[in-house]
């Protein structure tokens, strides 16, 4: 299939400015785009590309101006350039044939029924009791214990881990290395000062369209359920721990940690290396900027920063005091 600007723009109800039949040969990064690539400007500071890029077509606002006295590349304008791209590079990954069968060496335990369309890699495990969901992909060196549930159309990247009896839904993502339903972290102190280990029965359950990054933890629950809620998207190296309940559509950047038993709403945004401390309450719609500490409960639309996290105003103007320590000491 030919790629042009005509059919980007009616793939994202766009309108095309300039040559509607050139050949894209495939996306790029603006600074590094070469003729017959696409790129995009979803931030106008990045507006001075318009005229120094080597890109062939450029995805770009509706309202960004175009320069008049120099040439631009061709312009796909569309309401949201970055969900734009975000649909379209969806739409090419999904036009890539996808794996299907079972391949061998692998185990897949008497009982199971593998689906149509499924995959099962080489050297994948799949335990007792396990049910599969319509296109699920478990790719090679994957373990997927006894009683586990994985919905349809999910992905389970190699060298996941799904412990037993955990649930995860329908379109999710769960990228190599992770570990879901490990046990909580639960020792109860003895009075000769050693740990006993409690045990934990619980399970974890990951909603509909939840993606979870590699090498990320979600530790199952001491008893009930560790939940992360629909849509919610964990990136690498994050710890989830037991007992843990996570609302929808929450986005947590890389190596943040949520202590035992909190609870965190809906709609939240939290930066890289945040810590929230174990049984507080986080409501909804919150941002969180990178390396916060979390102490305690935070209630709606919050915007905070810093350790212990406080206001992001209180916190910049906190910044600009530090800044004249010197000063004033010297003073």
């Amino acid at each position: 299939m030919k790629v042009t600007p005509l059919l980007i723009a009616s793939m994202t109800d766009g309108i095309v400015e300039g040559d509607e039949n050139i050949e894209i040969t495939g996306f790029a990064k603006i600074e590094e785009a070469k003729p017959g690539e696409i790129s995009f400007i979803a931030n106008p500071k990045y507006a001075h590309f318009l005229t120094s890029t080597k890109a062939s077509v450029l995805l770009v606002g509706r309202d960004l101006p175009k320069p008049e006295d120099r040439p631009c590349p061709t312009l796909v304008r569309v309401d949201d350039p970055y969900v734009a791209v975000a649909n379209l590079l969806a739409a090419f990954e999904s036009q890539k044939p996808k794996p299907q069968g079972i391949e061998q060496p692998s185990f897949v335990a008497d009982g199971v029924e593998i689906p149509e369309g499924a995959y099962v890699g080489a050297f994948a495990y799949i335990g007792h009791g396990v049910k599969l969901g319509r296109n699920v992909k478990i790719y090679p060196q994957a373990y997927v214990g006894d009683g586990v549930v994985i919905g349809d159309e999910s992905v389970i990247r190699p060298g996941v881990r799904i412990y037993e009896g955990c649930s995860i839904g329908r379109r999710c993502i769960i990228h190599s290395g992770a570990v879901i339903g490990a046990d909580g972290f639960g020792f109860a102190p003895l009075p000769d000062g050693s740990y006993e280990k409690i045990a934990q029965i619980g399970n974890v359950v990951i909603e509909d369209d939840v993606e979870i990054g590699a090498n990320t933890t979600v530790d199952r629950a001491t008893f009930g359920s560790t939940r992360v809620g629909r849509g919610t998207k964990l990136d690498n190296l994050i710890q989830i721990a037991h007992n843990v309940e996570l609302g929808e559509n929450n986005v947590f950047a890389a190596q943040t940690g949520v202590a035992g038993s909190t609870r965190i709403g809906s709609r939240n945004r939290v930066g890289g290396q945040c810590g929230f401390a174990g049984h507080i309450r986080i409501g909804d719609e919150n941002e969180f900027g990178a390396q916060s500490g979390i102490p305690g409960n935070v209630g709606d639309r919050r915007r905070l920063i810093g350790y212990p996290a406080v206001d992001i105003i209180r916190f910049a103007r906190t910044q600009v005091y530090l800044g004249r320590l010197s000063e004033l000491f010297k003073k």
